[in-house]
């Protein structure tokens, strides 16, 4: 995360109070680019820190400068205890840190993030929608954290698979690991993985790798898949709340956490499926319940299904009327 990095960047700066933007690259794992935006971050957040061009020049913080808990301003300790991990699987580690920073701060302040953190509830996961707990979470982090390679039973995959782990991302309260097979960067869903071991070997990483610029890039591709198709459908009131409940394995995007307001005993809902099959494959589940307006792709599909349906039953029926 980045704030990690700063803090990193920060303590390496404190510590030798000059160092080269290659030294810090490689330290940190990433590249002088993002070493340079991160300058930029803390130099813009009030830190004094600065870079020298030429030989003997490098980043700088200005001697002297020391953080101290106690600088935190009434805001900053409101904000820092008004989140507490709750959702990303790190609640017990990250309530044990913001103890101890409890304890360092004046008394002002202490009164202040007791209030923010009693009267402040921070919930990642939306309405209506299951809390997605990653069993092998854990072991992810592990190997992410030791730099080992991963051993993988995935759902989508047929056998398993040796993965180099480079980081873990969470969005809207959903774990995703980013890693290679085969030198390809992937993602994968943390409540996906079947089976996880942390092996004892290195994983292999690029020299200057950058999660954050690499999530993004992956995030693009996803949301830029020809294959989406968002699809305009009409839900039976009674039903609709399960219509969202089952697809979202299948969305590209979270709908609303409000569903709109029945009309005649009918919800209207847009949802963004990752391919035409698989939307058809979920709503033909709950057949006239559901009425899919548009596009023609998925009603072209779900008419296949149908008639399938009725070719193998009444086929069926014929069968078992003859041996009867």
């Amino acid at each position: 995360m980045r704030a990690d990095r700063l803090l990193s960047l920060l303590s390496l700066l404190q510590a030798h109070g000059r160092m080269s933007a290659h030294e810090l690259a490689a330290r940190l794992e990433v590249s002088p680019r993002t070493i340079f935006r991160d300058m930029e971050a803390l130099s813009a957040a009030g830190v004094p820190v600065y870079t020298e061009r030429g030989r003997g020049g490098g980043c700088v913080l200005t001697p002297g400068f020391r953080t101290d808990v106690s600088g935190l301003t009434t805001d900053e300790a409101r904000a820092l205890f008004t989140f507490t991990g709750r959702g990303l699987g790190m609640d017990t580690q990250l309530r044990g840190a913001l103890s101890k920073l409890l304890a360092r701060l004046p008394q002002a302040q202490r009164s202040v993030a007791d209030r923010a953190s009693a009267t402040v509830v921070v919930d990642p996961h939306g309405w209506m929608r299951e809390q997605d707990v990653p069993e092998f979470l854990p072991a992810v982090q592990e190997a992410v954290w030791q730099r080992r390679r991963l051993r993988l039973s995935y759902r989508s995959a047929a056998d398993d698979r040796v993965v180099d782990p480079y980081g873990l991302v969470a969005k809207a309260g959903v774990w995703y690991l980013i890693a290679a097979r085969d030198g390809e960067p992937r993602l994968y869903r943390a409540s996906r993985i079947l089976a996880a071991t942390v092996l004892d070997e290195a994983a292999v990483q690029p020299d200057r790798l950058d999660v954050e610029e690499l999530w993004q890039r992956l995030r693009a591709r996803v949301e830029d898949r020809p294959t989406r198709v968002v699809v305009a459908l009409h839900a039976r009131a009674a039903v609709a709340e399960r219509v969202v409940r089952v697809s979202r394995a299948q969305l590209t995007e979270q709908p609303p956490d409000l569903l709109p307001a029945a009309v005649d005993g009918w919800v209207a809902l847009e949802l963004a499926f990752v391919a035409a099959p698989a939307a058809a494959a979920v709503l033909a589940g709950f057949g006239a319940d559901v009425r899919v307006l548009e596009p023609a792709s998925v009603r072209a599909r779900l008419r296949e299904i149908g008639a399938a349906l009725v070719a193998e039953y009444a086929t069926t029926e014929h069968a078992i009327t003859e041996h009867d």
